[in-house]
């Protein structure tokens, strides 16, 4: 409002450090306008007189409430941004906090993670310092008990070479004494020898005489008396007769038992036992019956879920036959040599209850013409078993060839149609099971008495696997575990080494990898120290997979020849 007071007003501005052309300096009021005075004075007058004074008053009245209002609010806001600005900092100070915390938490885990690393390396220290104490008080007691060794043989032997010479000196002694004895009695002993040669003669020739003179005198009475002579006569034909016909009975009881309870020729191997080891070996005939309970169909069996699935229904189901003295079931199992077949059959025979006998069909031609009896004695003596008996043919496709168009002997067709006769029907006696690996040779009836057909394929990588560790564990482990062999296992993932294993050798069948676990048992054994290492390992896997591509290539080479 310096305009209404007339401050300042008309002046020209002066500039910054000048004086304004005096010397003397003015002060504030120098440049006051009074005029301004009266102006206002009279502006205040043409108010009161105007007829809006008290609206003007009230508008600067509502003005100034307006203007303290809005520094209320401004102060408001003031408080309000000091209070925001407070709960941020709190805010800030929290979240610090838990940084703070969780800092401090991930810090007390991690130096907990170290400390049990710590506890865990020492531990792993200790029990390797445990294993090499071990080890050194094994090598210790070892080369004590060689050394005790050596020593009680070095004794044994010492003492046996001074017996020895004992018994040189003490022979040798008597020798000499003998031969100074018989020096001076030589003529005593010639005479004592010459008498009793005479009166040993002169017995001999009395003797002689009276038994001729009985003997005489005997055959003269028997001769002069009839009845005697006829007597003798009939009991000597009576004792021919006698001694004939029990050999002959003797031969068929004979050949009755060998068909009845005596082991066929053509059967290599079987649970039942015969009479002769029930008589020979009582105990362990006792002890094979009761270790021939029922179990389970699959263990030890390595098989793919579906195939294992089936083959388990088939072994319930056979059970079950038995138990309710049903028709059994004949059963085709084909596939890759060494994968399950032979092994399945013994376990599906003991969980059944049933026994098992085991042939070959290799071993039927080479009878010739004798096939057909052994055979006939193969089903007679099947028929027996009290239990059922499952009668496994392996390499079934040796014999059981097509009729028709294979150029097989009359003597083999003979037993293949004895075969054919004998299983012509179901029997709740015996159960068939053929195994082959080439199915497609068979005779066609033999495929009409077939009731279910298996195919045992090549292990796949989950098998392989659990064939790998179910093989480590029984040829590696337990030995090395077991403390009765020599055998001890290096430091390394053992499971992890399986599942390498397993995807390395695909294509091989479960006896190829049962062989590669006797290899590493043989590798162990063959060391200096007896220690398996993972290098030694890896070393027979890598002849086993060249041996098996070996295999695979002959195979291919023998197949384009045919």
């Amino acid at each position: 409002m310096s305009w209404l007071f007339g401050l300042n007003k008309g002046q020209p501005e002066v500039p910054p450090g000048s004086s304004g052309g005096g010397d003397k300096p003015k002060d504030k009021w120098s440049n006051f306008d009074p005029t301004g005075l009266e102006r206002a004075a009279q502006a205040a007058k043409d108010l009161d007189k105007s007829r809006h004074a008290k609206e003007a008053l009230d508008l600067a009245r509502m003005h100034e409430q307006t203007t303290q209002m809005e520094h209320q609010s401004k102060v408001k806001e003031y408080e309000a941004a000091l209070e925001q600005l407070k709960g941020d900092q709190m805010r800030i100070q929290g979240e610090e906090r838990r940084k703070t915390l969780n800092e401090e938490t991930k810090q007390h885990q991690a130096r907990a993670q170290y400390q049990d690393k710590l506890a865990r390396q020492r531990y792993e220290d200790q029990l390797r310092q445990q294993q090499a104490l071990n080890e050194e008080n094994l090598r210790k007691q070892e080369e004590s008990v060689q050394k005790q060794e050596s020593m009680r043989k070095a004794t044994i032997e010492h003492e046996m070479e001074l017996r020895h010479k004992n018994e040189l000196l003490r022979i040798e002694a008597e020798s000499k004494a003998r031969a100074r004895v018989e020096r001076e009695n030589a003529d005593i002993i010639r005479e004592q020898i010459r008498l009793k040669a005479a009166e040993h003669r002169q017995t001999v020739l009395e003797s002689i005489k009276t038994a001729g003179t009985v003997f005489g005198e005997g055959f003269r009475a028997f001769v002069s008396d009839w009845d005697k002579v006829t007597a003798t006569v009939a009991g000597l034909t009576l004792l021919a007769v006698g001694v004939y016909s029990a050999r002959n009975a003797t031969a068929v009881a004979g050949r009755y038992i060998e068909a009845r309870l005596g082991k066929p020729s053509l059967v290599r191997e079987t649970s039942r036992f015969t009479v002769g080891e029930a008589i020979k070996h009582p105990v362990k005939v006792t002890a094979k019956r009761l270790k021939s309970k029922p179990q389970d169909a699959l263990e030890g069996v390595v098989l793919s879920p579906s195939l294992e699935e089936r083959v388990r229904d088939i072994a319930i189901a056979t059970r079950n036959t038995r138990q309710n003295n049903g028709l059994y079931r004949n059963i085709l199992m084909y596939g890759p040599p060494g994968t399950g077949k032979t092994l399945f059959a013994k376990k599906l025979a003991v969980h059944s209850g049933m026994d098992y006998a085991i042939m070959t069909g290799g071993d039927v031609a080479p009878m010739g013409r004798d096939g057909v009896t052994a055979m006939h004695k193969v089903f007679d003596w099947a028929g027996t078993s009290r239990r059922g008996l499952l009668l496994f043919v392996d390499e079934a496709d040796a014999f059981l060839r097509k009729r028709s168009t294979e150029k097989i002997s009359e003597d083999l067709r003979a037993t293949l149609n004895a075969f054919l006769y004998r299983t012509g029907e179901q029997s709740n006696k015996f159960m068939l099971v053929l195994a082959s690996n080439q199915p497609e040779q068979f005779d066609w009836a033999i495929n009409d008495r077939i009731d279910e057909i298996v195919n045992f394929a090549l292990p796949g990588p989950e098998e392989r696997e659990r064939l790998v560790r179910l093989y480590f564990d029984k040829y590696v482990l337990e030995p090395a575990t077991g403390g009765r062999q020599r055998m001890k296992l290096a430091q390394f993932d053992y499971g992890k080494k399986c599942s390498e294993i397993a995807k390395r050798t695909e294509g091989m069948s479960g006896r190829e990898i049962s062989k590669l676990g006797v290899a590493w048992q043989a590798a162990a054994y063959s060391s200096e120290d007896g220690v398996l290492t993972e290098a030694m390992i890896d070393a027979r896997v890598d002849d086993a997979i060249k041996q098996h591509i070996q295999k695979m290539d002959w195979l291919g080479f023998h197949s384009n020849i045919i």
